[in-house]
């Protein structure tokens, strides 16, 4: 049936909403749980930047396993990682042992990601990778609304539980991915048949476009997982003067923007190439990052907030499959993808560092400003960039 997506993809979108809607239950727990231990804030935030450093130091790592392994194997082992460190955090007793679980949790994600983003891009067809990207990206960001609305209430009855259902939601998401996808290491990693060779990230990096998905990735883990955590709430309660609920607000209105246009900027990429929504994406996030710090009036902050939200959800569909193309669908780019993950969360550690230092010694004019700067900067790079849409018919 044309415009099917292969299950391959199905069982990455039901899994990945899993995980995503399970860490939306433990999000919000982690730093109370942390501080529970009678540590400082620096110290319960260490907990939350231990999964990023991990994360990214396990990257090229995961990359290996999952050449050696197979996609789906490396998929499942990670999830299988993050399940029981997930788990042991309930079982604490000591601040050490909530970091170590922590930082485990770190190498577990880099692992299901790297593999997860491989067989995407490999079993995707070429003219449906922008709207199998735009799906699974959609029903990622779905549960990431979802799971801290649902999961409010397991805050009130003990900060523990949020991490053994978060354990539980892993460990069925583990067992979709097992059952759905076919084979071990050379099943379900070769695409209508073909042998995988493994790509090269040296000989990605010649191409163009895969340079600027780098920075743009970079750009975009900057603004949204990390500015748009911390920046934006404390701006929202110092800056404008309004509560913490209003902050919520601004997230929510972001989460909207994202949402509401991931999958149509997938289809999108499949029907006109990957630069148009790549390039409207950057152009809406970056300039509605520099607009959130100029602004004094709070409906503007939202409405700015909205057009960032847009503009990444613009963005990411099309990016992934842009990199799918540099990669081809007889290549195993577990290196590849390591690297494109790597700039996203490189971005989302040192953005807030940055940004924070600037706000403090500038402003938050200057902080986010210099936030949005790093997607208009992105945009020079995809004008001289060759497009990589395949050039086979898109079928309706």
């Amino acid at each position: 049936m044309a415009g099917k997506l292969p299950r391959e993809v199905r069982a990455l979108v039901a899994a990945g909403f899993m995980v995503s809607i399970g860490y939306g239950f433990v999000a919000p727990a982690i730093p109370l749980y942390a501080r529970g231990f009678g540590i400082s804030y620096f110290a319960a935030s260490a907990v939350v930047s231990v999964f990023a450093v991990l994360r990214i130091a396990s990257s090229a790592p995961a990359a290996q396993v999952v050449t050696r392994m197979g996609e789906r194997d490396s998929y499942v082992l990670g999830l299988l990682v993050i399940t029981v460190s997930t788990g042991a955090c309930a079982f604490t007793t000591e601040y050490w042992q909530l970091l170590l679980c922590r930082g485990v949790s770190g190498i577990g994600s880099a692992l299901f990601t790297v593999a997860g983003g491989t067989l995407l891009a490999r079993t995707a067809p070429p003219d449906l990778r922008g709207r199998a990207s735009g799906v699974y990206s959609t029903f990622f960001v779905l549960g990431g609304i979802g799971g801290p609305l649902l999961g409010a209430g397991l805050l009130a009855v003990d900060l523990r539980t949020p991490f053994l259902v978060y354990a539980a939601a892993l460990l069925l998401a583990a067992v979709v991915m097992r059952v759905a996808v076919q084979g071990g290491r050379g099943a379900g990693t070769v695409t209508r048949g073909v042998p995988a060779d493994t790509a090269r990230f040296a000989d990605a990096l010649r191409h163009p476009a895969y340079r600027a998905a780098l920075v743009s990735n970079f750009a975009n883990g900057w603004m949204v997982s990390g500015v748009r955590i911390t920046l934006v709430p404390l701006f929202v309660a110092e800056g404008l003067g309004q509560g913490g609920a209003w902050a919520s607000t601004s997230l929510a209105a972001f989460a909207v923007g994202n949402a509401v246009v991931l999958l149509g900027a997938g289809v999108w990429s499949d029907r006109s190439g990957r630069r148009p929504p790549v390039m409207l994406g950057l152009f809406l996030s970056g300039a509605g990052t520099v607009v959130m710090g100029l602004t004094g009036s709070f409906a503007l902050f939202v409405a700015a907030s909205l057009a960032a939200g847009l503009g990444s959800g613009l963005l990411t569909p099309p990016l992934n499959a842009a990199v799918a193309d540099v990669l081809g669908s007889r290549n195993r780019g577990g290196p590849v993808l390591a690297g494109f993950q790597m700039a996203s969360d490189l971005g989302s550690v040192v953005g807030p560092l940055i940004a924070g230092a600037l706000a403090g010694a500038c402003s938050f004019a200057v902080a986010f400003a210099v936030t949005g700067a790093w997607a208009l900067l992105s945009l020079p790079l995809w004008w001289r960039a060759p497009e990589t849409r395949p050039a086979s018919p898109v079928p309706t």
